[in-house]
């Protein structure tokens, strides 16, 4: 009988996982769920929600949990990361980061923690200084109304 190696992963086979809990992926969808509602049935937002995808399709680049981009300019003025308290700090540097590299065209973008409902906004400008807030000034609108 063949009995598995129970040798700890090694770096490349864990690089091959994806950390998706159940309550970040949850997040995810509703938020693309009801953003998508606006963008393709009631055409209310100019900006499609797409979830986990590449900000720059010719090259490997970071993957925000929600992009939201404007088809027509080929550019993405807004990011969500979701996570949870212990990632926060990560995702928030991430975002700033991206926001202030400026390579994609990133003008805000947020951090949503799924354990303590907090939301944070950093937008293009802002001095790596955030914001306790859900209210996306480029869409006019809160995005925790999708969560509730």
């Amino acid at each position: 009988m063949y009995f598995p190696s129970t040798n700890p992963l090694s770096m490349v086979q864990e690089d091959q996982g994806v950390w998706a809990p159940v309550d970040h992926q949850r997040v995810i969808a509703k938020l693309t769920m009801g953003l998508g509602v606006l963008f393709h049935r009631e055409k209310t937002i100019h900006l499609e929600p797409l979830p986990e995808t590449m900000l720059d399709e010719g090259k490997v680049s970071l993957v925000p949990d929600i992009l939201l981009r404007d088809n027509e300019t080929a550019q993405t003025p807004i990011i969500i990361e979701i996570c949870h308290t212990n990632g926060l700090k990560a995702d928030l540097h991430k975002v700033i980061q991206l926001i202030d590299d400026g390579f994609y065209g990133i003008l805000e973008g947020f951090i949503y923690d799924y354990r303590t409902y907090q939301w944070l906004r950093y937008r293009k400008g802002d001095g790596s200084l955030t914001e306790n807030s859900s209210f996306s000034e480029i869409l006019q609108l809160d995005l925790n109304s999708f969560l509730n």
